[in-house]
């Protein structure tokens, strides 16, 4: 389905949006909540984002002088793991759609006292302003669910990295098992919109999360969507029971 600019429809939550829409209506729930972001995370997850995150840097297995495209990198909490794994000579390209959280970011990495070998990009993740292969590495933590469309962003991910290159997709996953779904969905679908609403005083970008999250696809697809973007010897990890996942691929 088109709208009347002649552009597809796509999701936005739980409902469509012409897809040059898409962008700007994303920016704007995270222009909302941009400075409370970090504090949301802590309180929507108990802290576990923390070692997911970790998780995700300990799959990546950086090693010094390792070159890092992180994509939707918005408050550098990843950016920040990585440099502190990697040692000094690594260096990393945080892009992020939105301006506000990269503000956040570049604030939390002079906080701690690193600054060379930095590069902050506000930009779309479909078209990123960076040459080829590029990067040893690329990474992408709870952001590609917000991407206008995955497939050509998947494509500038695998483009930007070395031959050998390594992508990692840290993401939601709506495959959660079954004995946790009735309690995960009563959760996701009630407290975290009312907890949004209290912290950030902006119900609907949370609900716009929680929405987002349930439109994403199965691991199995997403794998699919890898392997159409370029990416080989693609598996998953699922983590707390299919809450989150890890996606891994290969530019061979």
């Amino acid at each position: 389905m088109t709208g009347t600019s002649g552009s597809r429809r796509v999701d936005f939550g739980a409902r469509q949006v012409d897809a040059d829409e898409h962008p700007s209506l994303v920016r704007g729930v995270f222009d909302s909540v941009a400075s409370r972001y970090d504090l949301m995370n802590d309180l929507m997850s108990g802290g576990l984002h923390r070692l997911w995150k970790q998780a995700l840097i300990d799959r990546l297995n950086p090693r010094p002088g390792t070159a890092l495209v992180d994509i939707a990198g918005g408050t550098g909490d990843v950016a920040e793991r990585f440099l502190r794994r990697a040692g000094e000579t690594a260096s990393t390209i945080i892009c992020d759609l939105n301006a506000n959280m990269l503000l956040q970011g570049r604030d939390r990495l002079l906080d701690g006292g690193r600054i060379d070998g930095i590069s902050l990009i506000c930009c779309n993740a479909e078209t990123l302003p960076l040459g080829d292969r590029v990067a040893d590495a690329c990474t992408i933590s709870f952001g590609l669910r917000n991407v206008t469309r995955r497939t050509p962003a998947l494509r500038e991910a695998w483009r930007v990295l070395k031959p050998g290159g390594h992508f990692l997709c840290l993401e939601f996953s709506p495959s959660v098992l079954p004995i946790l779904a009735p309690l995960y969905d009563a959760y996701s679908g009630k407290v975290l919109p009312a907890l949004g609403q209290m912290v950030t005083g902006d119900r609907a970008a949370y609900q716009y999360l929680v929405d987002s999250i349930r439109k994403f696809p199965p691991p199995e697809m997403l794998a699919g969507e890898m392997a159409e973007g370029g990416f080989e010897n693609i598996n998953w990890r699922a983590l707390s029971g299919g809450i989150v996942a890890i996606h891994s691929g290969w530019r061979i």
